[in-house]
């Protein structure tokens, strides 16, 4: 979504698909790509997509535009990577018990999507993703299924722990992962980008009642 790599940060992450449009020269940097990716979505939330360009987040991120198309070579690529950047806060803790774990996740991302500059992003790049179909790929490749690893591994110590049963079918395995995926950020978008209303840990605990019901009676 390879020149050397910057130093891990916990505030910053650089998308693969930028890192694959990375020009040959000097070693890039994380300060720099944080300010872009925040930059980009502090645009989009205000612009628009119609109205945002290279040039604006070159200025609000104070870089040249040529240091900008170095990193990503369009508008397309920077605000998939700016908005894919926020769901790597997203993590499946092991808390013990699949029902905390699934009840620690779905909160993370309702608080991920209750904050505006999100909500803003994810709108405005869905809007456009649905009139344009190569960007509606890069979404899918960039922002959702990356995100189904967290499912793979919250089965994963759950299978390990006995609460589920191991895979049998690797095929099968995979579309329930879809599923389960599917399920799981499709009522928590809905809930707060369509419907508007909070994810409250009532909610939550109710959610993950109808959720474990399937996966664990078998």
């Amino acid at each position: 979504m390879p020149a050397a790599q910057p130093p891990a940060s916990p505030d910053s992450t650089v998308r693969e698909s930028a890192h694959a449009f990375r020009a040959k020269g000097r070693p890039r940097s994380a300060a720099a790509d944080l300010a872009i990716l925040d930059a980009t979505r502090e645009a989009l939330a205000e612009l628009g997509w119609g109205g945002l360009t290279m040039g604006h987040v070159a200025v609000r991120a104070k870089v040249a535009k040529t240091t900008l198309y170095r990193r990503w070579p369009s508008k397309n690529e920077l605000v998939v990577d700016a908005v894919a950047s926020l769901f790597d806060e997203l993590v499946m803790p092991d808390l013990g018990n699949l029902r905390d774990d699934i009840e620690a996740v779905v909160t993370q991302f309702a608080d991920l999507l209750a904050r505006p500059e999100t909500q803003a992003a994810l709108l405005a790049l869905f809007a456009e993703g649905i009139r344009d179909p190569q960007l509606h790929r890069r979404i899918r490749e960039a922002i959702v299924d990356p995100q189904k690893h967290l499912v793979r591994q919250g089965r994963a110590a759950a299978q390990a722990r006995g609460e589920l049963e191991p895979d049998t079918d690797a095929e099968a395995a995979a579309q329930e992962v879809d599923i389960i995926f599917d399920t799981i950020a499709g009522t928590v978008e809905h809930r707060v980008l369509v419907s508007g209303e909070p994810i409250t840990p009532e909610w939550t605990r109710r959610f993950t009642d109808l959720l474990l019901g399937p996966l664990t009676t078998g």
